[in-house]
């Protein structure tokens, strides 16, 4: 690995900006920018965070003496876009344009490649992004949903759940090639997928299926939700904000923290308590559901993202489903260090950078 590479990589969360830079395959400098769920939403539309969530990128790299100059690659998480195989998409204005007006799903993440895409132009660099969260390897039988007018679509958190699925497989000497498992990413979304053999062939969706999340619905009863948007409460958009933003625990409990919500338990709070187990009752749904489509010959399931940090919420979970297979923790997200891996890969030659929008 050449240790005179030089990336900057941006990671946008529903409710966080990482920003990392690296010189080779080391990590020299990370900030994990958070924001308050409460703040994005006075935002009208995504594209209004641009400037604030910019603006920190940039104070980023002036604290740390990063200068453009001497980059090599800006690399971003991807954002949900035209569906296509994992791997490495040159980030063009094509691809922001899809992404910033949810041409195929909206999702903070969307902004990643916007900030890449300006820093790129201005400075004359090569901008990418790794294994996009619409990165599609859906078999067909996955993309029946049971109305012929809705196809299931794969959008989920490919990034992190490839990264820990390669974890799981060195840990147990295998290649993530070789090996059939579940994985679940537990953030401030959670999706739930099947990979096999190095693909992931069903998974749900992260903004509109699975369980409920810190602050999304996830899946719910179809002839509830179709009375709720028809009752002339809320319109399409204030509906939306309700799935995405203000649902799962916020919606619950008026907070996303789920730091906070142990303290809540911690003292008393059964309620807290309830819906905490609700959390974890409904991921562990998923994970059976998707053992399924391995016909139940699993060589592991990996529970990661930030909310694995959470032994009571891991705990909860494998309690369930440790019947099916053996449960592997990796707490956090490998996505800052797979992203440079990624963009490394690219700068030396071993991978090939895809145009957007081609198959």
């Amino acid at each position: 690995m050449d240790k005179t590479r030089q990336l900057l990589v941006i990671n946008v969360g529903s409710t966080s900006t990482k920003v990392a830079w690296f010189r080779g395959g080391e990590q020299a400098a990370l900030e994990n920018i958070r924001y308050r769920s409460e703040d994005l939403a006075a935002f009208a539309d995504l594209e209004e965070q641009l400037p604030l969530r910019a603006g920190d990128v940039m104070k980023f790299m002036e604290k740390n003496g990063i200068a453009m100059a001497e980059l090599d690659m800006v690399v971003s998480r991807g954002g949900l876009g035209k569906p296509a195989p994992a791997g490495a998409y040159r980030i063009d204005p094509a691809m922001c344009r899809d992404l910033l007006a949810g041409k195929y799903g909206k999702h903070p993440s969307a902004l990643g490649p916007a900030m890449a895409l300006r820093l790129a132009e201005k400075f004359g660099l090569p901008a990418v992004v790794i294994d996009a969260p619409s990165t599609d390897e859906f078999e067909p039988l996955a993309r029946f949903s049971g109305l012929p007018e809705i196809e299931r679509k794969s959008a989920f958190h490919a990034l992190n759940q490839k990264a820990a699925a390669r974890r799981m497989a060195k840990d147990v000497g295998k290649r993530y090639e070789e090996i059939d498992i579940v994985v679940a990413h537990l953030g401030g979304g959670i999706t739930v997928g099947t990979h096999r053999r190095g693909k992931v062939i069903d998974c749900t969706h992260g903004l509109g299926e699975g369980p409920f999340t810190p602050e999304r619905a996830g899946s719910l009863p179809t002839q509830d939700l179709l009375d709720l948007a028809c009752s002339g409460k809320l319109d399409k958009k204030a509906l939306q904000g309700r799935l995405v933003g203000q649902g799962g625990l916020v919606g619950y409990l008026g907070t996303s923290d789920a730091q906070r919500v142990e303290e809540m338990i911690a003292a008393g709070d059964k309620r807290a308590e309830l819906i905490y187990a609700a959390l974890a009752y409904q991921v562990a749904k998923d994970i059976g559901a998707m053992a399924t489509v391995l016909m139940g010959k699993l060589d592991g399931i990996v529970l990661t993202g930030g909310l694995a940090h959470s032994g009571r919420l891991t705990s909860l979970i494998a309690d369930r489903v440790r019947f099916l297979a053996p449960v592997h923790v990796h707490p956090g997200e490998d996505e800052m260090s797979a992203l440079a891996e990624g963009g490394l890969r690219v700068l030396a030659g071993e991978e090939e950078v895809k145009a957007y929008g081609r198959p």
